[in-house]
């Protein structure tokens, strides 16, 4: 395991009943990187992904086998405190969710909920998550109207800033600009690139230009299985799995 390494997943199998969803995954994901997850729909990359922070565990006849080390420590065994690492590894989802509250309260929410109440520090919060969404200067005259008259965009960056907000060491993103148009996603990519300096992002994505775009690392997701993890530039120039050069060129999926 490289001293880099933020998780350490070790033959992970996951279980739904009885049909096996996940099967021996095995990989070291990196700090501050860019970690994208491709393959067909169904293929386990969203259940792979929620392992991670063990939103899983929301589900009923989920079984999980192996080891997953999150700072050499293992988020399935012990005394894990599951809000903590939900904090810790935060997650923005494929359609965005605000609160139905104001801009100001999406953000201040998380905080509050930590026992942080004085107006000075929360403001500070709430413009420095925003700011990092690249969203401060959008709403920062409008921060009391309701999240809900934001656009599309709009709403996933401030699902992002509501996930800084936490002050995690991990951003998981499920498909995060498969709603969005192409200018806001452009927006969220350009995003990800700054936050890797502070963040690590773990990202499911179907679109292979944006895996080859935003991430340094990708991983190839067949059946319920990692056919083939590497930096991005070796998956996309030089596969060494013919399944994995036949996806990305468009063959099969």
């Amino acid at each position: 395991m490289q001293n880099n390494t933020i998780f350490h997943i070790e033959n992970v199998d996951l279980f739904y009943g009885e049909k096996q969803a996940l099967k021996q995954i095995q990989m070291d994901i990196q700090k501050n990187s860019v970690t994208a997850l491709i393959g067909p729909s169904g293929c386990g990359k969203s259940t792979f992904l929620r392992c991670l922070n063990r939103m899983n565990d929301l589900i009923d006849d989920c079984r999980i086998e192996g080891n997953i080390l999150f700072e050499n420590t293992d988020i399935y065994k012990g005394n894990m405190n599951v809000v903590d690492l939900r904090t810790r590894v935060g997650m923005v989802f494929q359609k965005p969710n605000p609160f139905p509250m104001s801009i100001y309260d999406n953000i201040a929410y998380g905080p509050r909920c930590q026992g942080i109440k004085d107006k000075t520090i929360l403001d500070a919060i709430v413009k420095q998550s925003l700011e990092k969404a690249a969203l401060w200067e959008e709403v920062k005259d409008r921060l009391k109207d309701s999240a809900f008259g934001l656009s599309g965009g709009q709403q996933q960056r401030l699902c992002i800033a509501r996930a800084i907000a936490m002050e995690p060491e991990v951003i998981l993103m499920d498909e995060p600009t498969s709603a969005l148009d192409p200018i806001a996603t452009a927006k969220i990519e350009a995003l990800m690139e700054e936050l890797k300096n502070e963040y690590t992002i773990i990202i499911v994505t179907h679109s292979m230009q944006q895996a080859s775009r935003v991430s340094d690392y990708t991983a190839f997701f067949l059946m319920g299985e990692v056919v083939e993890f590497d930096k991005t530039s070796t998956i996309f120039q030089q596969p060494k799995d013919q399944r994995t050069e036949d996806y990305i060129t468009g063959r099969f999926g």
